[in-house]
């Protein structure tokens, strides 16, 4: 699945679009490694997203492709932030 895809659908940014650009900024890492919104993620990466000051590292448990709302936050384990 494509990371932006992932991070819309796990609701760990709300947008796609927003996804899209945070990715395309180079402020998303999947395994440190730069990651393009098109980049594929796989159950195991390590995600790394930098929001401003602060930074939110999550392993992605399960990738699915449609979940719902409550399910959603057992798609990723947050390692920090």
């Amino acid at each position: 699945m494509r990371l932006d895809k992932y991070l819309k659908i796990s609701r760990i940014i709300k947008r796609r679009t927003i996804a899209k650009e945070a990715s395309d900024s180079g402020r998303i890492t999947i395994n440190n490694k730069p990651a393009k919104a098109s980049t594929e993620v796989k159950e195991g990466d390590i995600i790394e997203i930098q929001f401003g000051d602060k930074k939110f590292i999550a392993e992605i448990t399960t990738v699915k492709e449609h979940v719902s709302k409550d399910d959603a936050k057992e798609m990723y384990r947050i390692i920090e932030g």
